[in-house]
Protein backbone atom coordinates (compact mmCIF):
# COMPACT_ATOMS: atom_id res chain seq x y z
CA UNK A 1 0.00 0.00 0.00
CA UNK A 2 1.62 3.57 -1.06
CA UNK A 3 0.54 7.07 0.73
CA UNK A 4 -1.75 7.56 -2.25
CA UNK A 5 -3.89 4.88 -1.12
CA UNK A 6 -3.65 5.56 2.13
CA UNK A 7 -4.46 8.94 1.87
CA UNK A 8 -7.43 8.21 -0.76
CA UNK A 9 -9.15 6.51 1.89
CA UNK A 10 -8.42 8.80 4.62
CA UNK A 11 -10.30 11.43 2.45
CA UNK A 12 -12.93 9.36 1.30
CA UNK A 13 -13.93 8.10 4.86
CA UNK A 14 -13.43 12.06 6.45
CA UNK A 15 -15.99 12.49 3.04
CA UNK A 16 -18.70 10.05 4.67
CA UNK A 17 -18.76 11.54 8.11
CA UNK A 18 -19.10 14.62 6.62
CA UNK A 19 -22.00 13.57 4.52
CA UNK A 20 -23.36 12.14 7.46
CA UNK A 21 -23.20 15.08 9.72
CA UNK A 22 -24.51 17.28 6.83
CA UNK A 23 -27.60 14.56 6.74
CA UNK A 24 -27.81 14.88 10.72
CA UNK A 25 -27.54 18.61 10.71
CA UNK A 26 -29.52 19.52 7.60
CA UNK A 27 -26.79 21.38 5.71
CA UNK A 28 -26.63 20.65 2.23
CA UNK A 29 -23.01 22.09 2.19
CA UNK A 30 -21.48 20.26 3.95
CA UNK A 31 -22.99 17.16 2.65
CA UNK A 32 -22.02 18.37 -0.64
CA UNK A 33 -18.24 18.52 0.98
CA UNK A 34 -18.47 15.07 2.21
CA UNK A 35 -19.32 13.88 -1.62
CA UNK A 36 -16.88 16.15 -3.05
CA UNK A 37 -13.98 14.52 -0.20
CA UNK A 38 -15.03 10.94 -1.27
CA UNK A 39 -14.73 11.92 -5.17
CA UNK A 40 -11.32 12.94 -4.13
CA UNK A 41 -10.35 10.12 -1.96
CA UNK A 42 -12.04 7.03 -4.42
CA UNK A 43 -9.48 9.49 -8.06
CA UNK A 44 -6.32 9.51 -4.83
CA UNK A 45 -6.93 5.52 -4.64
CA UNK A 46 -7.15 4.63 -7.87
CA UNK A 47 -4.04 6.85 -8.47
CA UNK A 48 -2.18 4.69 -5.85
CA UNK A 49 -3.75 1.39 -7.46
CA UNK A 50 -1.94 2.67 -11.06
CA UNK A 51 1.01 3.44 -9.02
CA UNK A 52 1.57 -0.29 -7.47
CA UNK A 53 0.47 -1.80 -10.93
CA UNK A 54 3.29 -0.03 -12.60
CA UNK A 55 5.24 -0.85 -10.20
CA UNK A 56 4.86 -4.71 -9.71
CA UNK A 57 4.72 -4.80 -14.04
CA UNK A 58 7.94 -3.48 -13.75
CA UNK A 59 9.52 -5.95 -11.01
CA UNK A 60 7.88 -8.50 -12.58
CA UNK A 61 9.74 -7.62 -15.81
CA UNK A 62 13.57 -7.52 -13.95
CA UNK A 63 12.83 -11.14 -12.39
CA UNK A 64 15.56 -13.30 -14.54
Amino acid sequence: MNKDQVSGKIDELKGRVKEKVGEMTNNPDTQAEGLVDQGKGKVKQTYGDLKETVKDEDERERRP
